[in-house]
């Protein structure tokens, strides 16, 4: 049934077709669910608790698909245990000129140049406060906040300040974006002292606003595995809670796309950041132990890749583009395939 539905959203523009699956989810929404049990319906053999949050089971829907929290209702009616909206910055912004997402079907994989388009935090906080009534509880939303591209990198933690005072008090949990490469300077802040600098302002700001919400800082996949360890060692001294393994690549490697797409300028998602994610999950899983959450977030394509994902060390799994070339079967196929993996 979907391979029919891609074929006719193909006939648009990818970000046409992310409009017109965005309306589909906000209806859905708004339909009367089939079951009140639906968020248990995967089996509490499938139950993860992390970072002192319960998630029904693994699989969440990752940031950047609902940039502005208008259809986390639909997202739980599709089975989704939860959503990472955003990246939302203090200040609604048009992001870059389209066109700014790009098919590369050969590849199963997307190019993205997006640029936080958002309503902005106050948009946001407005949206979730509508919603999260109408949710279950133990459907877990995070928020992914980031910096206005018009704020100076000098300025950068005012901006990740701003967006964590009016949206903590609404999510379950924040994800710190310094990884984005579509924001100029933007991954400067993942060198060890900044990011240290932003995290500690983030804590102290929580405890006194009352607000104390687990954080998880999602890094680029184009790190080093000495960056990565230096990256470790300051997030664990803050402390955070999670990590997200990874943000899109600026790479152009295992592609089998047409040469002029592969040169399209932005970050890349899909099946080629498989083999990376994974690389990343063990690696990170040795040096933290069960100090803190892993999300594996990137090439997860089949139920096969969020199976094995876990299998490497990660407590949750993301999808994003997978959801492009799989559809939403893809969610249950992965919570079967993660749960028979786990039997055997």
């Amino acid at each position: 049934m979907y391979a029919l539905l891609r074929r006719l959203l193909f006939l648009l523009s990818a970000e046409q077709a992310h409009r017109l699956g965005m309306a589909v989810l906000r209806l859905l929404g708004h339909l009367p669910p089939r079951s009140p049990r639906r968020l248990a319906a995967p089996g509490p053999d499938l139950s993860v608790s992390s970072a002192g949050l319960h998630f029904a089971h693994p699989i969440l829907l990752a940031a950047g698909f609902d940039k502005d929290a208008e259809a986390v209702r639909g997202f739980f009616a599709l089975g989704f245990a939860g959503v990472e909206v955003g990246t939302v910055t203090p200040l609604g912004q048009p992001g870059n000129p389209a066109p700014r997402l790009f098919r590369l079907p050969r590849a199963r994989a997307l190019i993205n140049r997006m640029g936080f388009n958002n309503a902005g935090a106050e948009a946001v906080a407005r949206n979730l406060a509508a919603a999260r009534p109408r949710l279950p509880a133990g459907f877990v939303v995070g928020v992914n906040i980031g910096r206005n591209a018009s704020t100076p990198p000098e300025e950068s933690v005012s901006d990740y300040l701003a967006g964590q005072r009016l949206l903590a008090p609404l999510a379950d949990y924040l994800a710190v974006n310094v990884s984005s490469p579509n924001t100029p300077g933007l991954r400067d802040l993942q060198a060890p002292g900044r990011l240290r600098e932003l995290l500690t302002a983030l804590v102290e700001a929580g405890e006194q606003q009352g607000f104390v919400r687990p954080i998880f800082v999602k890094l680029a996949p184009d790190l080093s595995a000495g960056d990565l360890e230096a990256v470790l060692t300051a997030v664990l001294e803050i402390p955070a809670q999670g990590l997200i393994l990874s943000n899109t690549t600026i790479a152009r490697d295992r592609l089998g796309s047409p040469a002029e797409l592969t040169g399209e300028a932005g970050g890349l998602s899909g099946a080629p950041l498989l083999v990376r994610t994974r690389g990343a999950v063990r690696r990170m899983r040795a040096l933290v132990g069960d100090r803190m959450a892993i999300v594996a977030s990137g090439g997860i394509g089949s139920a096969e890749d969020a199976a094995a994902l876990v299998g490497a060390g990660a407590d949750l799994v993301q999808l994003w583009t997978g959801l492009v070339y799989a559809g939403p079967g893809l969610i249950g196929a992965a919570t079967k395939a993660i749960r028979g993996a786990s039997r055997g």
